[in-house]
Parts: structure tokens; C-alpha cells; sequence
């Protein structure tokens, strides 16, 4: 199940205060969490616990973490259902996810981030 919640919701720390300078996300993702009161997140739950997250500020993702890829890639389907993504700068930890969701990557020269963002398709632009 995937919820969309923000810091100012009663269960946002009960659900991500775990993840909140988490050494082990760190090391995987190389990308640090923080609870910015400008993010709305979408959170894969399962079981009540929290599987994997995405955080998005004004349609550009910021934190990216997942334990198993399938729960990202619904995530970020669900994201794209309702925002456009534009230019994100994101750990490249999940790169293969990224193309295999439909995002466009481009080349950078960052050492371990990519930036991500969406394609409008011809009909949207129509619409």
C-alpha cells in the first residue's frame, strides 16, 4: 500500500523517524533523508512498516529509498500519476529503476547522483 503523507501528518515520524540519519541508507544510497517541511511523501507500506520512500518538493524528487525494487517502481508510478517530474538530482543506486519507470536520464558528471526527470508525451501536451 502507498500513502501520501508529510511532516505535518500525526503518524509522519512514527513511519520515517527510523530513516532520518540512518548511517546504513547513507552508505547505500549516498544521499542523506531529512524531514523538510516543504516534501510530500509517498511511503510503500507493508505490514504497517515502511518499505521504501520517494519525497517530492514542487515536482522535483529530493530522497529516494527502497528495500526491494518493485516497491519503488509502484511508487514512482503513483508519483507520475500525479505530478510531472522535472530535472531531479537523485542517488544513481536506483538508475536501472528510473529507465525501467520511463524517466529520462541525463549525463553528468557527478560521482554518485544522476538527474532524473520526465517526458511529456505527445497527447499530454495536447490535453
Amino acid at each position: 500500500m502507498i500513502i501520501k503523507i508529510t511532516n505535518q501528518d500525526e503518524n509522519f515520524y512514527q513511519y520515517m523517524g527510523k530513516f532520518f540519519g540512518s548511517r546504513l541508507i547513507e552508505r547505500q544510497t549516498n544521499d542523506r533523508i531529512y524531514d523538510d517541511d516543504n516534501k510530500t511523501w509517498y511511503l510503500y507500506l507493508e505490514e504497517g512498516k515502511v518499505k521504501g520512500f520517494v519525497s517530492i518538493c514542487k515536482n522535483i524528487i529530493k530522497n529516494i529509498y527502497a528495500t526491494k525494487e518493485e516497491y519503488l517502481i509502484e511508487i514512482l508510478h503513483e508519483i507520475q500519476k500525479e505530478n510531472v517530474i522535472i530535472d531531479s538530482i537523485v542517488t544513481n543506486y536506483y538508475s536501472e529503476t528510473y529507465q525501467k519507470c520511463g524517466f529520462e536520464i541525463k549525463n553528468q558528471s557527478y560521482k554518485n547522483f544522476v538527474t532524473i526527470y520526465m517526458v511529456k508525451k505527445e497527447n499530454e501536451e495536447n490535453e
